[in-house]
């Protein structure tokens, strides 16, 4: 039977072409060559505004990250805007392989129009698989190596775009599915089933990347405690891991040091450290010894295998005096405190447990994010409603506490995020108030207008007093701390819960009553983390240097290929640094000098691009007329330079006038 080969790819209409923008500021695409000069051309950027500025040194708090001014506002097509900043040498030296997180929140395909002007997402599949394959084609080169992104999508389009981002990323940079409970409340009006998440796709650049821990809360180490005078709060946990057949060294007896029983982990796993280390905590009720007792078919039972098969020679942790004085020992320490590692469950008499620490690293990041932790869309909402109270707000914008978890997770302070899909600017908001530099690009001059550049102005300017702009933690507030191991979220519960069993009894104790209110009393504690500064530059994507007749393909030169308009996009084109200061060159390549002529190249012309070579340097001669003895006097007079006629020779698969 044939071997079959390849992995497995998602297919459908017109794939291997390329997707075009109507240019009317909507998601209206048609399919065209890949080869199209529209697609291929390199847009320029223009700046428009540079806004703010790095706040004083001294006038920041302490612990908080400065904030950036290395940050890019762009408006028009994320295809070109991408593109110029990928291919374009004045971009693509300082943002090629650098962003560290790409954040997008695509238009979800939900066949539905929004009332809202600002925003239409009603795309065909093959129209959308196309778009967001070219989106994430053009983003991979622009990650760096320990880079991420993230997708964020409903249930409409998220199974595609995952075999789309295997496609491109390769299956093996997949790192989750993120489940986002977006939802406060079921919809009761729901025709079939309440859809009450969305899901976000995880996938790295290469398998440097690493996940940041996320910051600890008191809620997180609530359940870490101290029972035994430990200085350290501790819980207990298993002392014993997955992996027996692996581990056939950490699958051995340890005898009970007051009961004398030989205790050994659960069938199929293993003691949770070396050997060595486990000799060394028993030791600490009571004399201890490694021996071999011979139960190499209790070992073989719990590794899942024949005695013939186990491991030879695994000693077991054994008394080493008789159990009477063995155990009197051990009450003795046991009775003492501050317990060694190993705990004694049930009062010393029980099975063994393990002190678990609150661990110093933080947080290991989940797949399951509630809308408790990070927020909702009805929160996502208001804060876009208290920022722009006179008009409405996205059906579905993201809170600014799902992008902090986001880029807490997949950045530090001063690297580099882009989202191509701005919207009403959340995730450069965030970035922004986090200090991290950002890139982010809205196609519909609308909504740049109306929301995307006048939050982040606010955000500048210390005007925006929402979203991680402070943050609210729930914290203890009791004299002695809550009991046994209860959060703060769950003693405000209770205390909610137990003022309605109280209201209108009589018959309680009032003292009683008074002294769980106090036992598990919590309070709110703020903290402010954004007090504005940093900036940003806004950048526009120019017009189009060329026109297609869609009847017969031919390729002509718009009305905005002239002057040094042309030159720089010429220059971009074909990859040459602009050097605005020559009088002659618009551009260097390594020995190369770009010359662009806003008219015809001439046998004059030719003369004086050559007068102006240094010693082994060669031409890339541009123009929109070419004379024809121009090229053959320009190869005699510099051997190895060339003369180009455009557009004709710069998109040479194209029948072109």
């Amino acid at each position: 039977m044939a071997k079959h080969t390849g992995r497995l790819e998602l297919t459908w209409t017109d794939k291997d072409k390329a997707l075009l923008s109507a240019g009317d500021g909507r998601y209206d695409y048609t399919f065209t060559d890949r080869d199209d000069p529209r697609v291929r051309e390199i847009r320029l950027l223009h700046e428009v505004e540079r806004v703010g500025d790095v706040p004083a040194a001294g006038d920041w708090p302490d612990g908080l990250p400065v904030p950036t001014t290395d940050n890019l506002l762009i408006t028009g097509d994320a295809m070109h805007a991408l593109d110029a900043l990928a291919k374009a040498p004045e971009w693509s030296a300082k943002y090629l392989g650098s962003v560290k997180l790409v954040y997008i929140d695509p238009p979800f395909n939900t066949q539905q129009a929004f009332p809202s002007s600002h925003y239409e997402d009603n795309i065909e599949h093959s129209i959308w698989l196309t778009m967001i394959r070219d989106r994430l084609r053009q983003m991979k080169p622009l990650l760096a190596k320990d880079g991420s992104i993230w997708v964020h999508l409903d249930d409409v389009e998220v199974h595609r775009c995952r075999s789309v981002l295997d496609e491109v990323f390769g299956s093996d940079n997949f790192v989750a599915e993120v489940v986002w409970q977006k939802a406060d409340s079921t919809r009761n009006d729901a025709a079939q089933l309440s859809v009450d998440h969305d899901t976000i796709l995880v996938y790295r650049a290469s398998a440097e990347w690493r996940p940041e821990r996320l910051p600890r809360t008191a809620e997180s180490d609530a359940r870490f405690s101290s029972t035994d005078g430990d200085p350290l709060p501790w819980f207990d946990d298993n002392p014993s891991a997955p992996g027996a057949q692996t581990h056939q060294g950490m699958v051995y007896a340890i005898q009970h040091p007051m009961t004398g029983e030989l205790v050994y982990p659960a069938r199929g796993r293993h003691w949770w450290t070396e050997q060595a280390q486990i000799l060394s905590i028993m030791s600490e009720y009571t004399a201890y010894e490694l021996r071999d007792i011979d139960d190499a078919v209790k070992r073989a039972d719990l590794c899942g295998m024949s005695p013939d098969e186990v491991r030879p020679g695994v000693c077991a942790v054994m008394l080493a005096d008789p159990l009477e004085i063995a155990r009197k020992r051990a009450i003795a320490r046991y009775d003492a405190g501050t317990w060694p590692a190993i705990l004694l469950r049930s009062g010393g008499e029980g099975g063994f447990g393990r002190k678990a620490y609150v661990p110093n690293q933080g947080l290991a990041p989940s797949t399951w994010w509630t809308n408790s932790v990070v927020g909702h869309n009805r929160e996502a909402k208001a804060e876009i409603k208290a920022l722009f109270s006179e008009v409405n707000p996205f059906p579905t914008p993201k809170p600014e506490r799902l992008l902090e978890r986001i880029l807490t997770i997949g950045t530090r302070p001063g690297e580099l995020v882009l989202d191509c899909y701005a919207g009403s600017g959340t995730t450069a908001a965030v970035a922004h108030k986090m200090g991290r530099r950002w890139i982010t690009s809205e196609l519909l001059d609308a909504t740049m207008e109306t929301f995307t550049k006048p939050r982040l102005l606010r955000v500048v300017e210390g005007a925006d007093p929402g979203g991680v702009t402070q943050s609210v933690e729930r914290v203890d507030a009791t004299a002695d701390g809550l009991p046994g191991g209860m959060t703060p979220k769950e003693a405000q519960e209770f205390t909610r819960l137990l003022g309605k069993v109280v209201k209108g009894r009589e018959d309680l104790d009032a003292p009683t009553i008074r002294a769980l209110r106090a036992a598990t009393k919590t309070r709110d504690t703020k903290t402010k983390n954004w007090f504005g500064g940093g900036g940003f530059t806004h950048l526009v994507v120019g017009p189009s240097m060329y026109e297609v007749d869609e009847e017969d393909g031919d390729v002509y030169l718009s009305s905005a290929a002239v002057n040094g308009e042309w030159s720089k996009s010429v220059a971009a084109q074909l990859k040459f640094t602009l050097t605005p200061d020559h009088p002659v060159f618009c551009g260097i390549r390594g020995r190369q000098r770009l010359a662009v002529i806003d008219g015809v190249a001439d046998e004059v012309v030719v003369r004086t691009v050559v007068e102006h070579l240094l010693e082994k340097e060669r031409a890339i001669l541009v123009a929109k007329m070419v004379l024809p003895d121009a090229e053959a006097l320009l190869t005699e007079l510099s051997p190895g330079s060339r003369l180009k006629k455009a557009p004709r020779d710069l998109f040479p698969r194209r029948v072109v006038k």
